[in-house]
């Protein structure tokens, strides 16, 4: 056995006869990681006072959230500390392009980081004074410390998100100025604003860059960002990738099941789609390879289980806790709901890989050359006890942030357990360090996405785009639905996937309120399309991410990573349609209901009985084998089956099944049917 260190720190248990030790395949990986996800390109600054600047900024960042936890601060200044101290770090470690040094700070960044401090300093001087006796109102320093601080807003989030969401919000922050001339079409025109009105809205209220997005980064997302840093630092990922191997390895097709665990797990962990791929597809996408997997394929696998790990409870990759925030809903109903869709989703793609191994007769990994579950919980296992310990705060109805920093400390404290997991100082120390490095992409995204959100709550565009919607939609549910999907999508291929999850909440979500939808419906809605963009063609980049490592062809990559995602774009209509499915009785309920009731058991059974036997169907369907090869007509009709099943109905669940079960029986009858001897 050999061990290979990923990106996160952790360290990867691999049989020697799969791995690729070679330095030229890890430095591959990483510039795969830079060229598809722009946070991966940072400074690496390896000596001197700058670096322990950086580090002990870092370290005080992720303490100052901690301390925050138990004795918060008024909104707007935790608020301007989380972005001011955060932009300030992005500036030190992110250079301004490919081509600036990574061994060094520009003068120039000395400046940016100033400037991203100035902003905060200033709120907290004149705090009292904004809020007692200008009432929000800004006057001429304002604006200039605004302008100041949005232009660092948008200059930070282009280092580190890339171009896409600063010229976003640079069209959206142009709006206020030019809504009330002349040529504006008439449904977007608005009265004129001055430059107090903007850049007050954007500045000195909670409506704007210090919205309810950075209010849950602050709040939220650090902790559990910080949390998953400390996950790393005890060998989380060596954990989930060797209990994988020894659950799923030697089953058929075992590798590409172990991706599909292994990447599920830490991809609700972590939250980024792209660095998963990466990191754990350096270890999977070489022995899906090696047992006969097409690089093709290899690579979609490691894409779609990636991105489904945002919709896996408990954690969802922290966007859980954004939609908490924007919904009002506790965390608890939320990541019930999301429960049966991620389970139905990974059994899809699972399903999948295996008929897929089973017509082409791909082996697992001999037995000998796995660790053993019970070698691996030995030895691990104990880093599973923090999640059950989140979980069981979070369904106690500990308040989220109490529920992350009590984890935290828990995970340090289990860790001690045993030798391989054994937290010191300096781990606590790194810990901290990586926490606040990984928390600064989100903070960036959530603080840009606020100069949208100020814009459209100072000009009510979001009316607008919601009344859009719903009359291109022409009253119709299904094609409000198509048009709130396509706008997710087209969001969501060019952000990441909470700010995407953050505007289309806000101007297409509301859209699907006027047909009598559970806002939790509408949400989730939005929230997957806005994730799977990653995996869908033209622009894919958790597939072309794969594809870099596997060798293979990025849009080949990216149509077989859809279609092993297919579950994931059926799913969102069923629970539209039958709320059922998140867990939710739709019987008499408001559209804005904070608590939903369960449904009935039976419903309950039914519709979990249906919908899992309905994405098995469907998979098989698709890989063309059951317990045999399928013919297309075969495949046509097992797919309007399995469609029926996944529809959330009495009837259609009938005849669904019967189609299923005799499609099924008449597989395995064929299968078995003694092939007929040829006499030469």
């Amino acid at each position: 056995m050999t061990s290979q260190v990923t990106d996160h720190g952790s360290v990867t248990t691999m049989p020697d006869a799969h791995v690729d030790t070679d330095a030229e395949a890890a430095a591959n990986n990483k510039a795969v990681l830079e060229k598809y996800d722009r946070e991966s390109i940072t400074r690496h600054i390896t000596q001197g006072p700058v670096k322990y600047l950086i580090a002990g900024v870092c370290i005080l960042y992720s303490l100052f959230h901690l301390y925050i936890t138990f004795n918060p601060m008024p909104a707007l200044l935790q608020r301007s500390v989380h972005v001011g101290v955060g932009f300030a770090l992005i500036f030190l470690i992110f250079p301004a392009s490919k081509k600036s040094s990574r061994k060094s700070v520009a003068w120039y960044d000395w400046i940016w980081f100033a400037l991203s401090l100035s902003g905060m300093g200033y709120l907290i001087y004149e705090y009292q004074d904004i809020v007692t006796s200008r009432g929000g109102m800004a006057n001429q320093v304002d604006v200039i410390f605004s302008l100041i601080t949005v232009v660092c807003v948008l200059e930070g989030s282009r280092r580190i998100t890339g171009w896409i969401l600063p010229i976003l919000a640079g069209i959206f922050l142009a709006y206020p100025f030019v809504s009330h001339l002349d040529f504006m079409p008439d449904r977007l025109l608005t009265r004129p604003y001055d430059m107090g009105d903007i850049f007050g809205q954007l500045f000195l209220k909670t409506e704007g860059l210090y919205s309810v997005a950075i209010g849950a980064s602050v709040t939220f997302i650090f902790l559990f960002i910080l949390f998953g840093a400390f996950l790393a630092r005890s060998g989380m990922g060596q954990l989930f990738n060797d209990l994988a191997l020894a659950i799923a390895g030697h089953k058929k097709g075992g590798p590409a099941k172990v991706a599909v665990i292994s990447s599920g797990f830490m991809g609700s962990i972590n939250g980024s789609a792209l660095s998963n791929v990466v990191s754990t597809g350096a270890f999977t996408i070489p022995l899906m390879k090696k047992v006969g997997y097409h690089k093709d394929f290899a690579g979609a696998v490691e894409a779609s289980a990636s991105v489904g790990g945002q919709i896996l409870p408990p954690i969802m990759g922290a966007s859980a806790f954004i939609m908490a925030e924007t919904t009002g809903l506790p965390y608890s109903t939320i990541a019930l709901a999301a429960l049966l869709p991620a389970i139905l989703y990974y059994l899809g793609v699972i399903a999948q890989v295996h008929f897929r191994a089973g017509r082409r007769d791909l082996k697992g990994i001999a037995k000998e050359n796995l660790p053993a579950v019970k070698e691996v919980l030995k030895a691990r296992g104990h880093m599973l006890l923090p999640i059950v310990f989140l979980v069981f705060l979070l369904i106690k109805n500990v308040p989220v942030g109490y529920a992350a920093a009590y984890t935290i400390g828990f995970t340090v404290v289990i860790s001690m357990l045993r030798a391989e997991t054994r937290m010191g100082l300096s781990d606590i120390l790194g810990a901290l360090e990586d926490g606040a490095r990984q928390s600064l992409a989100v903070m960036a995204a959530c603080a840009v996405v606020g100069i949208i959100i100020g814009v459209v709550s100072l000009t009510s565009f979001g009316t607008v785009m919601t009344s859009s919607i719903v009359t291109l939609g022409a009253g119709s549910l299904f094609f409000t639905l198509i048009l709130t999907m396509l706008a997710s999508m087209v969001l969501g291929m060019g952000l990441p996937s909470i700010p995407a999850y953050i505007i289309t909440a806000t101007m297409a979500a509301p859209a699907l309120a006027g047909f009598d939808i559970p806002i939790l419906s509408a949400h989730m809605f939005v929230f997957y399309f806005g994730i799977f963009a990653n995996i869908t063609p033209p622009v894919c980049l958790a597939a072309f991410a794969g594809a870099g490592i596997s060798g293979g062809d990025p849009m080949k990559t990216g149509f077989l990573s859809l279609k092993l995602a297919l579950a994931g774009f059926i799913v969102p209509f069923m629970f539209i349609y039958n709320p059922t499915m998140l867990m939710i009785d739709p019987t008499g309920l408001a559209v804005t209901a904070k608590e939903f009731p369960l449904p009935p058991i039976v419903d309950i059974i039914t519709v979990v009985v249906t919908s899992i036997t309905g994405v098995i169907a469907l998979s098989a369907a698709l890989e063309g084998y059951f317990r045999g090869n399928m013919n297309t007509v075969t495949r046509i009709i097992l797919t309007i089956g399995a469609l029926l099943l996944i529809y959330p109905e009495m009837m259609t669940g009938i005849v669904g099944g019967a189609i299923v079960l005799g499609i099924a029986v008449f597989n395995i009858k064929t299968s078995e049917a003694p092939k007929p001897t040829v006499s030469v």
